[in-house]
């Protein structure tokens, strides 16, 4: 059972880095949260399309990520 959870957390990890890599920016560093990125912090930009799935996926990988973590932590006994 846990060499099972650990095979499910590195893929996790692996899909979870990809789906971060695949999102676009949302502003131009930090001259961008300076001069106005924070209007995406606060939702006047709302995502769409790809960039609205991605985000997605990446709450639910990240979710994912976290059960499997205290899993694994778990199990190890």
């Amino acid at each position: 059972m846990h060499t099972f959870l650990v095979v499910l957390l590195i893929i996790d990890c692996i899909s979870l880095i990809a789906v971060v890599l695949l999102q676009s920016s949302k502003s131009a560093g930090l001259s961008g949260a300076i001069s106005g990125g924070a209007e995406t912090l606060f939702g006047k930009q709302k995502a769409r399309g790809i960039d609205l799935v991605l985000h997605r996926i990446t709450i639910v990988l990240s979710v994912l990520f976290f059960i499997l973590t205290i899993a694994v932590t778990y199990f190890k006994l």
